[in-house]
């Protein structure tokens, strides 16, 4: 997982209620366990048509979406099922940060295991991020805080526990394999 600490990017803006996990990540691309790849899938019913060809009128098919790292999406983002594969394919396609005014917990928690970081702010900055598709903004989870160009900055918070693995680009397998002598000290046993 790449460190998450400060970066600027703009925005792509999915002004959509409800989004739910099946939307992000149809149940058909579930098969496979690694991520890799998932990005192509994001989104893919509302991104291709039935042939397989994309819909030049979907946001992430336009040429001015390419390369943002920042969704802002309408309220209440990754309803449904639980699923791993949601934030994998955001991840994979390259964003780094969901932004909206309610993100559903279950998405949450594997959007922050995952290295994606959910943000959620009030309804008038919410309302002005999605009136302006592209703007620029910095993100910084050393400060909490998202900022526009103007100055504007909206704090959030992360949990301190993902917000250190965040940090340091480590998932929670990872973070346990790094305490391995301590546990095996603790424990009363050499380490491996």
């Amino acid at each position: 997982m790449e460190p998450l600490k400060t970066f600027a990017t703009r925005t792509v803006v999915l002004a959509i209620d409800n989004i739910d996990t099946d939307q992000i990540i149809p149940a058909r691309f579930l098969k496979g366990t690694t991520k890799s790849g998932l990005g192509e899938k994001l989104f893919s019913d509302w991104r291709y048509d039935a042939q397989g060809g994309r819909k030049a009128d979907f946001v992430l098919n336009r040429p001015e979406s390419q390369g943002a790292r920042v969704l802002i999406a309408g309220d209440n983002f990754g309803c449904g099922s639980s699923r791993e594969h949601a934030p994998w394919a955001l991840c994979d396609y390259g964003f780094r940060a969901v932004v909206s005014t309610s993100i559903a917990d279950i998405f949450r928690n594997n959007a922050l295991k995952n290295g994606l970081l959910p943000i959620v702010v009030e309804p008038a900055l919410h309302k002005r991020l999605l009136a302006e598709p592209g703007t620029e903004v910095t993100i910084s989870l050393d400060d909490q805080t998202l900022r526009l160009a103007d100055g504007t900055t909206a704090r959030f918070t992360v949990e301190p526990f993902a917000r250190y693995c965040l940090l340091n680009g480590v998932d929670e397998l990872a973070f346990l394999q790094s305490a391995e002598a301590d546990i095996a000290v603790f424990e009363g046993r050499p380490a491996y």
